[in-house]
């Protein structure tokens, strides 16, 4: 996997230790994965925005992987998405890019989104895959909802925790394939599932989740704060996202500024993994017209 680059830990915020894999030169792009995934799920799509002339960087956030897992509190502050992009900007000015795009999947794309949010000197566009923000995920929230997404508030429960379920059998629980997600970025993923300290770390993303970052996404929301950075979104045609949401464009549009665009991409919910080339291409793309027509990237 990602071979030319380099893997590293790097120091994030409130100490807090990141791993890391760089690679590339150029324009910057950080890649952020989402649940359950390590930065590994992004080992097809890395190497291909390099050879494109970008420098690539992919950690495993807070709590995932083999990043460090801090001690939680009551309110789950340690994993909200606010301290997430803390980390995130603290690694990519480590490794020396004030200024650079943002990728992210799933809960990435909720960590995405915050760092634009909180830091948009330090970003130049934005991409968000498959998610809508997390505020207005809850606003919307309706039995299709409480049906497709349950493990939103079957994770985020503290009074009987998911952890003693999910560790029980991980496999039975989390499911992917060596053939869909490559030999070893499956292992990579496979050995991160089985550790009970990354499971209760990403229990409390999902808590974090319903509770201090919907109140961040909320209090920008009443603030009229918006993404003021090249907003691009997109989701996968097979799983879920225009069914729950139907105009998936018009969901984004109270959050963003001039520039909004996106649209499907024909994959599953993992379109790193099974549509890296679309997927590339789609980012590549938003990255040149969002450079004409604004001077952002």
């Amino acid at each position: 996997m990602f071979e030319g680059f380099e893997l590293t830990r790097c120091e994030g915020a409130d100490g807090v230790r990141l791993r890391v894999r760089h690679g590339g030169s150029g324009p910057a792009v950080l890649l952020l994965h989402g649940h359950p995934r390590t930065h590994a799920t992004w080992h097809r799509v890395a190497p291909l925005l390099a050879a494109a002339g970008h420098a690539v960087v992919c950690p495993d956030l807070r709590g995932y992987g083999r990043s460090d897992k801090p001690a939680t509190d009551p309110a789950h502050r340690p994993y909200s998405k606010r301290a997430m992009a803390g980390d995130c900007l603290a690694v990519m000015r480590r490794l020396g890019h004030e200024r650079f795009a943002v990728v992210g999947h799933d809960r990435g794309a909720y960590v995405a989104t915050r760092l634009a949010l909180d830091h948009p000197e330090a970003v130049s566009a934005v991409s968000a895959l498959d998610a809508i923000p997390i505020g207005e995920a809850l606003r919307r929230c309706d039995a299709g909802f409480a049906a497709s997404w349950w493990h939103w508030f079957f994770l985020g429960q503290t009074a009987k925790p998911a952890e003693r379920v999910i560790n029980a059998d991980p496999d039975a629980w989390y499911t992917a394939t060596p053939e869909q997600m490559g030999a070893e970025a499956y292992e990579d993923y496979r050995r991160a599932i089985h550790d009970p300290a990354t499971v209760h770390a990403m229990c409390e993303d999902y808590r974090a989740g319903l509770g201090v970052d919907r109140e961040h996404d909320d209090t920008d929301l009443r603030a009229g704060r918006r993404i003021d950075r090249p907003l691009q979104v997109l989701w996968a045609t097979r799983d879920d996202m225009a069914d729950l949401y139907g105009d998936v464009l018009a969901v984004w549009r109270d959050w963003a500024g001039a520039h909004l665009e996106g649209g499907p991409i024909d994959s599953g919910h993992h379109m790193a993994e099974e549509a890296p080339e679309a997927l590339t291409g789609a980012l590549r793309a938003f990255w040149e017209r969002a450079g004409r027509t604004t001077g952002a990237v």
